[in-house]
């Protein structure tokens, strides 16, 4: 009898434990365009080896110190325009890896980092130059950027060469009040940078 109560008991261990996995499945995040993609690697360690296959740029993801910094401020809707996607592609591609229905919908595509040459930009203006080669592979090309950025003059521009679109390092400095223009050369990546005029 006391053999029957054991494996009855073990019975519904098991179901219970059984259980709470299948919540926590059913509690993870929906993929979504802001999703952060060091989130998404931590609710859906499954998408992976799919995420760094989608783009060459995704590679880097394997360095566990650029793992550390990009993956944790970067959203899957930047993630997209370095890999030269549109959003809707990554994140229904990842959804749909995951059993998520597609959304309709998913907006940057990428776009508003290629624009026209703008007003203030001049080439004999440039006065830094940073090159991705230069660069410590373990550190975001932003974090050399900004701080090459706040020793700007007035007029003075800052250009950082990469071999990928550095979105979410645009973005931070956009977000900062700096003027940012994006040119595509092909074969590399030319992000300008300069202090916003005085008022």
């Amino acid at each position: 009898m006391c053999g029957c109560f054991g494996h009855v008991l073990r019975l519904k261990v098991s179901c219970g434990l059984r259980d709470n996995r299948e919540g926590d499945m059913q509690e993870r995040p929906p993929i979504t365009p802001d999703m952060r993609v060091a989130a998404l690697l931590r609710e859906y360690p499954e998408t992976e080896e799919l995420l760094i296959g989608l783009a060459p740029a995704f590679e880097k993801l394997r360095n566990p110190m650029l793992r550390r910094s990009v993956a944790r401020v970067a959203t899957l809707a930047q993630a997209a325009a370095v890999g030269r996607m549109s959003s809707a592609t990554l994140v229904n591609t990842l959804r749909i890896a995951v059993g998520q229905d597609i959304l309709e919908s998913a907006p940057s595509d990428g776009s508003t980092y290629f624009e026209a040459q703008p007003e203030w930009f001049d080439p004999s203006a440039v006065t830094i130059v940073l090159l991705d080669e230069d660069l410590d592979p373990a550190v975001m090309p932003i974090n050399p950027l900004l701080r090459a950025a706040k020793d700007l003059g007035d007029g003075e521009i800052a250009e950082l060469v990469t071999s990928h679109l550095p979105a979410p390092g645009i973005d931070i400095l956009r977000a900062k009040g700096y003027r940012t223009w994006t040119l595509d050369e092909g074969h590399v990546i030319k992000t300008y940078v300069s202090k916003p005029q005085a008022i």
